[in-house]
């Protein structure tokens, strides 16, 4: 993530999807780019043809939590945002639709008050995916994408990761009104911190990526969001530190 550290979850914090027959029916999706229809789509290619339950219910638990009110940038905007451009990426992944699937999850249990977001979502996709259908080895990629992303940081020749990392990073490199929006929304989901702390938390999240060798691995990330990236994280760190506002 691209947020301040947050103290521990607790096991509470992460209860399974419910039975698919203990939910409604979503309401029908407003066209075939719903986040719901998109689901589908994915959960069906990733069970490659095996059997298992409406794909539905389990949109409408994770769309749920991605609008819980607690949320101000990790929302479903954002998650909307990363399977569009891992659409952009697709051609970079070895399993994509294991790499939409950890999209879904990567943020599906988010606290800003509270570390191991990452760790409780992977949780939550090994429990999720086997009852929808997934088979072993996509859901084991999934949980291990998602786990990637507390650190951003890929292996050489790991695409699946390297796509996912990309997606989940691209809004750093967005023109200065959408990185000031982003930005901000990422203060109004810490304000319950203050200022100081937050600017040095913040701070120590912006140098732990501007010391990444590269920020984006795919072709595509490092030719078209590398630069503006950089300049954008460079630049809100000096505002935040003591100098900044001179």
């Amino acid at each position: 993530m691209t947020d301040s550290p947050r103290p521990h979850d607790t096991p509470a914090d992460l209860p399974g999807l419910p039975e698919p027959a203990g939910l409604a029916d979503p309401a029908d999706p407003p066209g075939p780019a719903a986040p719901a229809d998109r689901w589908r789509e994915t959960l069906l290619a990733a069970r490659a043809g095996a059997e298992g339950p409406d794909p539905l219910p389990y949109a409408e638990n994770l769309l749920a939590r991605w609008a819980e009110p607690q949320r101000r940038y990790h929302t479903t905007a954002h998650l909307t945002a990363v399977l569009d451009r891992i659409d952009t990426l697709a051609p970079y992944a070895d399993d994509v639709h294991a790499v939409r699937l950890a999209a879904w999850f990567h943020d599906a249990v988010y606290r800003p008050d509270r570390t191991e977001n990452e760790e409780r979502s992977a949780a939550l996709a090994e429990r999720a995916l086997p009852e929808a259908g997934v088979g072993e080895a996509v859901t084991a990629e999934v949980a291990r994408l998602v786990r990637l992303t507390v650190t951003h940081d890929p292996a050489e020749g790991d695409r699946d990761g390297e796509v996912l990392c990309d997606a989940d990073l691209a809004v750093l490199a967005g023109g200065p009104q959408e990185y000031a929006a982003y930005a901000a929304q990422v203060r109004e989901e810490y304000g319950f911190v203050p200022d100081e702390a937050f600017r040095a938390g913040r701070a120590a999240v912006l140098r732990q990526l501007l010391a990444l060798p590269r920020l984006f691995r795919t072709p595509y990330g490092a030719a078209e969001w590398e630069e503006r990236a950089r300049h954008n994280l460079a630049t809100e760190l000096e505002l935040l530190e003591p100098s900044g506002g001179r």
